[in-house]
């Protein structure tokens, strides 16, 4: 059964639907409802990087060393703030890391957010998103890790004594791969929740108890934002460290 369509997921349908059609068939890939490709979560996370897209070039033009606006000062202290969780995670040489921290954060932090608006819905309470950032964190630190030890990152795998690395092994590939899986079913099952939680409430009262459960989705978009970020610093910290 094919989900309720948002208002900007039917402009997307009725208009460009042989661009999505195009897309996946280069792809070779067939939409479930080729005459309806567009979905609500997809939809979602383009609107989402299209405003993030916006925003920073309009920020940009405004970046000033003598006289700084408030905008640029909340984008400095995130930037303190995330420096500093970086290297309290003990991530070697963790600046470089930064901009990837930081992308995935605001990420997903803002298309946590946009559920908050009534007329549209949060993308990560989609399996789909979470599984492909969780994706990306995984390949990230794997990257990593063979470019900051080489081939000795595969001893990791192994074990601290070798003769165990028959039992080692299995496990070591098995906590890997749980990895991913963990940071999908974190982020998607406490926005899903509270997206619908949210949404129960509105419907039944339109004043104090939405204001409530509003200040408790955007506590949770912050929250599940910072610990899938702070989780792949982590996953980063134990791929880089030179330790093992």
């Amino acid at each position: 059964m094919q989900e309720p369509e948002l208002w900007l997921t039917a402009l997307f349908n009725d208009h460009l639907a042989e661009v999505a059609n195009s897309i996946l068939g280069a792809l070779r890939i067939t939409a479930e409802h080729p005459e309806r490709p567009w979905q609500n979560w997809l939809v979602m996370e383009l609107l989402v990087f299209a405003f993030l897209l916006v925003l920073f070039a309009v920020l940009r033009t405004k970046l000033s060393v003598d006289k700084p606006g408030k905008i640029q000062h909340l984008a400095e202290v995130f930037y303190d703030f995330l420096a500093n969780t970086v290297d309290e995670a003990g991530i070697e040489h963790g600046k470089k890391f930064v901009p990837y921290f930081g992308t995935i954060f605001i990420f997903i932090l803002f298309m946590n957010l946009i559920g908050a608006i009534p007329i549209f819905e949060s993308p990560t309470m989609t399996v789909a998103v979470p599984l492909g950032l969780a994706t990306c964190t995984f390949l990230y630190y794997h990257f990593w890790g063979f470019r900051s030890n080489g081939l000795k990152y595969l001893l990791q795998f192994v074990g601290p004594i070798w003769w165990l690395f028959p039992l080692m092994i299995p496990i070591e590939i098995i906590s890997h791969l749980a990895r991913p899986f963990s940071l999908t079913l974190r982020l998607y099952a406490n926005m899903f929740a509270g997206e619908q939680v949210t949404s129960v409430f509105l419907g039944l009262t339109y004043i104090v108890v939405p204001v409530i459960f509003m200040a408790l989705h955007i506590f949770v978009a912050f929250l599940q934002a910072y610990i899938f970020t702070l989780l792949s610093m982590v996953y980063v910290r134990g791929a880089t460290a030179h330790d093992h």
